[in-house]
């Protein structure tokens, strides 16, 4: 099965089935330097996300460059390499029912003086730049992202 593969043999609690899926998220530098990973992570939980894949990268400039080619010809692309690439992000593969839009909900706006109250960009974000988290907009850029870091037996739900 492909990591981004909706699955809909899962039976929620009221006897139906669900589709669930995974998204890619990741934690930015400025979050892991103020130690918020772990208040992070329990927000992603709370909100029904599980974590089913993790690990702690420093990614060098060459890896930023690469995972965001998409924003290659953006004005702010390499002030974005050089952030990425300024200190260690968590990674991490995240499952559940509607994982996708979850995830983008709880991460709040990108600009987070425009996130809602209680989104982790609202809470926790220090600039548009700096706001602390990432995640898949789209199925097909989750799947891209996943396996950007990480092999299918290392996403163990």
């Amino acid at each position: 099965m492909l990591a981004i593969e909706q699955r809909d043999n899962i039976v929620n609690n009221k006897g139906g089935q669900m589709a669930v899926e995974r998204t890619f998220s990741m934690i930015k530098p400025d979050a892991t330097r103020r130690s918020l990973t772990g208040a992070i992570t329990k927000m992603l939980e709370d909100a029904g996300l599980r974590v089913v894949a993790s690990k702690r990268v420093w990614m060098s400039k060459r890896e930023a460059e690469k995972f965001y080619a998409v924003h290659q010809e953006r004005p702010f692309f390499s002030e974005l390499v050089e952030f990425m690439s300024s200190g260690p992000t968590i990674v991490q593969v995240l499952e559940g029912e509607n994982a996708i839009a979850k995830n983008r909900e709880v991460m709040g706006a990108t600009n987070p003086t425009e996130a809602e109250e209680g989104t982790i960009r609202k809470i926790h974000a220090l600039s548009i730049g700096e706001n602390s988290v990432h995640g898949s907009d789209s199925a097909e850029t989750a799947k891209t992202e996943i396996a950007f870091w990480f092999s299918e037996m290392e996403i163990v739900g």
